[in-house]
């Protein structure tokens, strides 16, 4: 009985799947303002996967489409990230630029946005309790990739050295 239940709501989704997936928003254009907020594999500031013990990282950020390329589109943004365990913390905020190149793939999927880029960021280790806080600017790289479920709502992932080796998390599109 329940195998039958579960069968149909496959079947149900199966043919549902391909009508979603075509109203989907557009990819990152010219003027667009995407706020994103998600969780870190890997600190940047210590080795192993978790982070060395920091704990698991999160961040923020948020960016705005200033020009669009005849296969591209330019957008500016900011982030800050956070991670911490027990009496010492690690905190790194900045400012990027990223190149959303999904035209220049000709990919036909609307709600896929390729990018990667530069940035210049901050990064400030403290332990609590003491008056031992270091820190120190750095250039980061990022790749990645956001896929909207909605118009307005979608996951992305990317790789770098900003707050974390691998980000995951969800996007907002404001506009």
């Amino acid at each position: 009985m329940v195998q039958k239940k579960i069968f149909r709501v496959a079947l149900i989704a199966l043919f549902l799947f391909p009508i979603v997936t075509h109203v989907q928003a557009q990819a990152f254009k010219e003027k667009d303002l995407v706020l994103n907020a998600g969780l870190g594999l890997g600190s940047t500031y210590a080795a192993g996967l978790w982070g060395g013990g920091f704990g698991l990282p999160i961040g923020v950020g948020a960016e705005y489409g200033v020009a669009s390329l005849e296969k591209g589109v330019i957008g500016v943004g900011a982030e800050f990230g956070y991670v911490g365990y027990n009496f010492y913390s690690l905190t790194t905020f900045g400012v990027r630029g990223s190149f959303h190149f999904a035209e220049l793939l000709e990919l036909e999927k609307d709600n896929l946005d390729l990018y990667g880029g530069l940035g210049l960021y901050y990064r400030n280790f403290n332990f609590e309790g003491t008056a031992f806080a270091t820190g120190g600017a750095f250039l980061s790289f990022h790749a990645g990739a956001r896929y909207y479920l909605s118009e307005k709502f979608g996951v992305y992932g990317e790789i770098g050295n900003t707050w974390a080796w691998l980000n995951l998390g969800v996007v907002f599109k404001i506009n």
